[in-house]
């Protein structure tokens, strides 16, 4: 069959040719067709996306950004100058190069410096969400941030060459917005190449949609790449094996040469695992590839049809050698700018090579329909490369696709050359074991499938199980909170019973309104007292959700005391923080794995507990100080009270549900609930950590509340 396409028969041969760059150019067509326009367009560095739910449907930020030319700002610089009132007059369009941006009546160069901004206004939904912006790459060197944090740096950014360190690299990176509004600030540095600036697009979108588009993309390059080198490494060692024909040997140097090429482009595979290889060796390699690539595909050519004149042979070989020198010898900011210069060179040899070729089609060579076919969608890939490198075009990296269908095509080619002489018999074995091979997948697939509805299945049974599992426990917590409801509340109720049938029966009738007084604060109480069981049960049971995070613990201590200061003060105590020095030093302070708002709420128990014992004039200390058990490093923080104490064989008692103990000179006389303790400790123990209490029973009560330290805190 394949013979029989690449023969061509007798029948006329215009129709077909004519057929073949047809259908060459709607391939081609289809391989670089352009994305939907962006619907959405910053104007004055201010980009509305409130009609829109990011997180769903990524968005480019296209449009205008403030820019600030010959300037290294940070948010807070900016920030500043807002304040002052010197707002950025000027807007640049993005994706684009700064290289010709008319800026006081002059043309800026494609090197230099500069600072742009883009403040995105997001919806209600995406205010939540965890967002991402996937980064391209960048001239050449950047820093990012987002909402005033720095979270994206590539190279060295500086005011000239010498403090400019370039380099290359796409990112993504997340972040999660507090509020409506995502300020970025970018600083952009280039003094090495011709264009400088924001020259692609950078995307905004939800952490997962985007992860997985850029991980479908590296797949996407790595199975081209792959295809590639296999391929060219393959005919390599075909020409080893059998030196008389060289076409393998010229195909397997251009494939081999365009799958390294693939790894420098696009996500740039190759930073990605080697992340310090030379920008400038990089840059070197994948020009010289271009210039010798189309060298290389000419001689394949003339192997295969022997259509190239010598004086062609001999010209390209003058002018692909010139090149090559002029990019061995020179630094990237000039021979960046001959790109037009050798796209010219490539195309004139890919339309000269046509132009061969349908010769060679009218002669009715082997495989001339094909190699047309496929080197019409390599030429309009490659044009389009250049055209986006240049700035032309918005659709970037088809050349690798378009070189990989060229590959496949030429495969079937050089295989067709290498099979010509196969017998009959070989042909009906070969059928016999497709037939074979079908029927073993066929096999293979029916096991596959009964495998995954088997697994189906058993997923779906162990959801049940779960499901079942959290039924019964939440079941279980019901009744464990009616049952102490009802031990709980029926004192205070009995006791407000007793004063209504007082005041119904007149017993006293002067002391009714203290009587209403104590059926209010009783009321009071056990409304208290039903908040706070309800919270315990459910801590008990589990079903308290923590946002864990990494926050310092001074920081945090710290926030908590400016937080309740006034209030311990306005009670008549004083109120004291301390923090030992080695857990407030910067590189060693303990860092801490928690949910800052329940576990202000288990610290401010401590404090309060400490507040209903302690008479007027007396003091609560906090501290924070570091110790470490068993090479491991916890954050201790201490709630120390001036009150008469509590009799050292009731501290193992006081952190039990409903425990109360009347301390002896207490003045206040409040009354708790006796569920403050059992919170505390439910919570530190959710945090990995444990609470005790430590006193004589004369002079005051110590809490120690140890939570572990996370194993990387210093970095």
């Amino acid at each position: 069959m394949i013979r029989g396409i690449l023969r061509f028969g007798k029948r006329t041969l215009l129709l077909p040719i004519v057929a073949a760059i047809v259908i060459g150019l709607i391939a081609s067509y289809a391989v670089v067709s352009a994305p939907e326009p962006t619907k959405f367009h910053s104007e004055e560095g201010i980009l509305n996306l409130t009609e829109v739910k990011v997180s769903e449907h990524p968005q480019k930020l296209t449009g205008e950004w403030a820019f600030y030319w010959q300037e290294l700002l940070s948010p807070e610089d900016i920030q500043i100058r807002s304040a002052r009132g010197g707002n950025a007059d000027r807007w640049i369009s993005i994706p684009n190069s700064w290289l010709g941006y008319r800026l006081d009546g002059q043309q800026l160069s494609g090197t230099g410096y500069a600072t742009f901004r883009l403040v995105v206004q997001l919806s209600e939904q995406d205010r939540s969400e965890r967002l991402a912006l996937r980064l391209p790459t960048i001239f050449h060197a950047y820093k990012l941030w987002v909402n005033g944090e720095l979270l994206a740096e590539v190279g060295v950014v500086g005011p000239d060459k010498s403090s400019a360190i370039p380099q290359l690299a796409t990112k993504l990176v997340f972040f999660q917005p507090e509020h409506g509004t995502v300020e970025l600030v970018m600083q952009v540095a280039n003094f090495h190449h011709k264009r400088g600036g924001i020259t692609k697009y950078i995307e905004l979108g939800g952490s997962d949609g985007l992860s997985v588009r850029t991980n479908l993309s590296i797949a996407a390059e790595m199975f081209i790449t792959a295809s590639l080198l296999v391929i060219g490494v393959y005919h390599l060692l075909l020409y080893i094996m059998r030196r008389k024909d060289r076409a393998p040997l010229y195909f397997g140097l251009f494939t081999l040469m365009f799958g390294i090429r693939s790894l420098l482009v696009g996500e740039l595979l190759l930073t990605q695992v080697w992340p310090d290889f030379p920008w400038g060796l990089q840059f070197k390699i994948e020009y010289l590839i271009l210039c010798s690539g189309a060298y290389v595909i000419t001689r394949y050519s003339d192997c295969i049809f022997r259509n190239v004149p010598r004086g062609f042979q001999l010209g390209s070989r003058i002018v692909t050698g010139a090149c090559c020198i002029v990019v061995v010898v020179t630094p990237a900011i000039i021979y960046t700018k001959l790109l037009t210069a050798i796209g010219v060179v490539v195309v004139t040899h890919i339309v000269y090579l046509m132009v061969g070729l349908v010769r060679a089609a009218v002669r009715r060579q082997e495989g001339a329909l094909i190699f047309l076919l496929v080197s019409v969608v390599v030429l309009v890939t490659v044009i389009n490369d250049f055209l986006y490198y240049n700035e032309w075009s918005r659709i970037g990296n088809t050349s690798p696709l378009g070189l990989l269908v060229f590959t496949i095509a030429q495969m079937i080619l050089l295989s067709s050359r290498f099979t010509r002489a196969a017998t009959n018999e070989e042909r009906i074995a070969r059928e016999l074991q497709d037939a074979n091979d079908k029927l073993t997948e066929m096999n293979k697939n029916l096991e596959q499938l009964v495998l995954e509805r088997t697994h189906a299945l058993s997923a779906a049974h162990d959801d049940l199980r779960t499901s079942y599992g959290r039924l019964l426990h939440s079941e279980q917590g019901r009744k464990k909170l009616l049952a102490y409801i009802t031990h709980d509340l029926r004192m205070p109720l009995s006791s407000m019973l007793g004063y209504v049938e007082a005041v119904q029966d007149m017993v006293k009738p002067e002391r009714n309104e203290q009587y209403l007084k104590y059926i209010r604060d009783n009321t009071i109480r056990v409304n208290r007292m039903i908040e706070e069981l309800s919270f315990l049960s459910h801590l008990e049971t589990g079903q308290v959700s923590y946002r864990m995070e990494p926050v310092h613990a001074a920081h945090f201590l710290r926030r908590f005391y400016e937080q309740y200061e006034l209030v311990v003060r306005d009670a008549g105590l004083d109120f004291v923080l301390e923090i030992e020095a080695a857990a407030d030093q910067g590189a060693d302070s303990p860092i801490v794995e928690m949910d800052a708002q329940r576990l202000e709420q288990a610290l401010f128990n401590l404090v309060s507990n400490a507040m209903k014992f302690t008479s007027r004039g007396g003091m609560v200390r906090i501290a924070l100080a570091v110790d470490e058990v068993n090479d491991s490093r916890y954050a201790i923080i201490s709630v120390e009270d001036s009150g008469m104490g509590i009799p050292p064989e009731q501290l193992e008692q006081i952190f039990d549900r409903n425990y109360r103990y009347d301390r002896p000179g207490a003045e206040k006389g409040v009354e708790g609930s006796g569920l403050g303790l059992a919170i505390c400790r439910e919570i530190v123990q959710a945090h990995g950590g444990t609470v005790r209490a430590k006193s004589d029973g004369k002079t005051g009560t110590i809490f120690y509340v140890s939570l572990p330290c996370m194993v990387e805190e210093g970095r």
